[in-house]
């Protein structure tokens, strides 16, 4: 597999698209100093390389208050991994999931409707064959998201 090396301008492009992917090419090739072709070109060889693999929506906080969001810290039994990864996929509460260093191997954002939606998407994934333990944290707030 090769390597994707970004250059200055690839990371501003990057930061852009992070405030908002929805920016017209037109928009980003003005505050980039550039042609709208060249910019075009940026985004579909950083979508070629897989820097770019999707364009997804943020709801705001107070669009989502009812949700109760919270990290799952999950420890796992040794070579479980993949079939733990695969289990959790199907759990439409979980959010995102990432592998961690550290005293966990993994760490799960999960939404619920409610704090007993929460508590049973919790036990569900502690039910799973392979998960050791799981310790909670509640999200109260989200103070920086980029």
């Amino acid at each position: 597999m090769t390597k994707t090396i970004l250059d200055p301008i690839d990371r501003m492009l990057l930061n852009l698209l992070r405030e908002n992917a929805r920016t017209s090419t037109a928009e980003l090739a003005r505050k980039l100093h550039l042609s709208r072709t060249t910019v075009q070109s940026r985004i579909e060889r950083l979508e070629r390389n897989h820097v770019v693999a999707g364009y997804t929506i943020k709801v705001p906080d107070e669009v989502e208050a009812s949700l109760v969001r919270t990290f799952v810290l999950i420890t796992l039994a040794p070579k479980r991994s993949a079939s733990i990864e695969a289990a959790l996929r199907r759990i439409p509460e979980v959010r995102t999931l990432h592998s961690v260093s550290g005293p966990f191997d993994l760490l799960a954002i999960i939404a619920a409707d409610s704090i007993g939606a929460l508590d049973a998407a919790i036990d569900r994934i502690g039910l799973l064959d392979g998960v050791e333990r799981t310790t909670s944290a509640i999200v109260l707030s989200t103070r920086i998201e980029r």
